[in-house]
């Protein structure tokens, strides 16, 4: 059996910005005193004169990159992703998403894998938040991989992007020389008629390991990595529910305004579909270890599996 490689998500913003070093001499990289923490460390170090770092005052943070966006720079601007989209929202909203600058929010740390660092620091809100900025773009990578290609692409889109990643070591899904990522397309991993799992992030994961589960108890199910939550690939949900006939939405948010939110707000709109959504229910977070606070609080493949199973009975 070939040995799982497992790395960070935020490892790979950290790979993609110094590729983008090397390619783009309009880059520029600013952080809020956690270029260790946020891997932007690795840019700094490579090209010093591109890379500001603000200190702990994330808001300031985010007024400079607009400014700096103002004179033709394209500008990742990073810090975690409870002081990025919850410290700062009023200034992402207002001098980056109001204008639609050329800004991206590379928030680290998200969901309830950040482990130890406990509720305060757990932000399993940011999607809701980030979702409702007209013309904001939501990313969010299921592996380091995605995660570089990720970084690549959102350089060369023009407004404003908000791009979500992890702490925690996840398995390698994709294979860096073939990956190829798609602007705001959901991609089908695996096929299945009997239930569609919408995942994203570490859950995509989860998903192929449920829906392997799910085959051994005689259920086919359609694993989707939807690594663009917002605009949502409204093509590729639509298909699942129309062959799948049901749904499962897996993410690391609360299951309040996030993924599941805007899955459940189409469908309920254009295709009356049975769903389930697997994610935080409703509820602060609390410090351990990563992997052991997945497992409690239902983000794992057993709980998709659960979930699968139950919303299969609805159809």
């Amino acid at each position: 059996m070939a040995e799982v490689i497992k790395k960070a998500t935020r490892d790979g913003y950290g790979d993609g910005l110094l590729e983008l070093g090397k390619i783009d001499d309009k880059v520029i990289v600013m952080d809020a005193d956690l270029a260790g923490a946020t891997k932007t460390g690795v840019f700094k170090k490579a090209y010093p004169e591109k890379f500001f770092n603000a200190g702990i005052a994330e808001s300031n943070l985010f007024g400079v990159a607009a400014g700096l966006s103002l004179t033709g720079y394209t500008v990742f601007a990073s810090s975690f992703a409870m002081f990025a989209a919850g410290r700062a929202f009023e200034q992402i909203r207002n001098s980056i998403g109001y204008p639609h600058l050329n800004v991206k929010i590379c928030a680290t740390h998200a969901g309830i894998s950040v482990g130890e660092d406990g509720a305060s620091h757990q932000c399993c809100e940011d999607i809701a938040l980030m979702r409702t900025i007209p013309g904001m773009t939501i990313i969010n990578p299921a592996d380091a991989v995605e995660a570089k290609a990720a970084v690549l692409a959102a350089a060369k889109y023009e407004g404003p992007v908000y791009m979500r990643f992890g702490r925690l070591a996840v398995p390698q899904i994709f294979d860096e020389d073939t990956y190829e990522f798609k602007w705001g397309k959901a991609a089908t991993i695996s096929e299945g008629t009997d239930v569609a799992i919408l995942a994203t992030g570490l859950m995509v994961n989860e998903a192929m390991i449920a829906a392997e589960e799910l085959k051994d108890k005689g259920i086919s199910a359609r694993v989707v990595n939807v690594h663009t939550i917002k605009p949502l690939d409204e093509k590729a949900v639509l298909a699942a529910a129309r062959d799948c006939g049901c749904i499962v939405v897996a993410e690391e948010h609360s299951i309040i305004g996030g993924l599941g939110g805007a899955v459940a707000e189409l469908l309920s709109e254009k295709l009356p579909t049975p769903i389930a959504r697997v994610g935080v229910n409703d509820t602060f977070g609390k410090s351990g270890p990563a992997v052991d606070l997945l497992h409690e609080f239902g983000l794992d493949a057993a709980h998709i599996v659960k979930a699968a199973k139950d919303v299969v009975k609805r159809k």
